[in-house]
């Protein structure tokens, strides 16, 4: 079952189960791969284009927790963890950090990066490896921490 289809099945079991603020998350998601499907127009959605629109609304919900948090908006940033929980359920189970560590040390070995003027090359390389189980803010944590003297 593709991401689209697996969308709309669940779309269609919040709608029956009343699950309003389920269904609200869904529905949002939903929009935001149209939006996609619009932009890439003449050419097909690939699956890959529409796990890219879910992770893009996965990181700007982290954000939208993080800033709520700050702000003492308790109520908004528990709205927007709802959302993510609902969002996170169609993404590729992430790597843990010992994982991506792992991985980060495999490739500062073969380009045999030792500076921290390589780190664009060796973040890229490592997101190539992981295609999206990786959090590129923790790939950038983990590069910066063993590229520093």
């Amino acid at each position: 079952m593709s991401l689209r289809e697996q969308i709309l099945a669940d779309m269609k079991e919040a709608m029956k189960a009343r699950e309003a603020d389920r269904l609200s998350a869904i529905r949002m998601l939903q929009a935001a791969i149209k939006n996609k499907e619009i932009e890439v127009r003449p050419n097909e959605l690939s699956e890959q284009d529409a796990l890219g629109v879910v992770r893009k609304l996965a990181k700007q919900r982290k954000d939208s927790i993080e800033e709520y948090t700050k702000a003492n908006r308790v109520d908004l940033a528990d709205k927007e963890k709802y959302e993510l929980s609902v969002l996170e359920a169609y993404l590729p189970a992430q790597l843990s950090k010992e994982q991506v560590e792992k991985v980060v040390a495999e490739v500062m070995e073969s380009l045999g990066a030792t500076e921290m003027k390589q780190m664009g090359a060796v973040v890229k390389e490592v997101q190539t490896r992981t295609a999206g189980t990786a959090d590129g803010k923790t790939i950038s944590e983990i590069v910066k921490s063993r590229l520093q003297p």
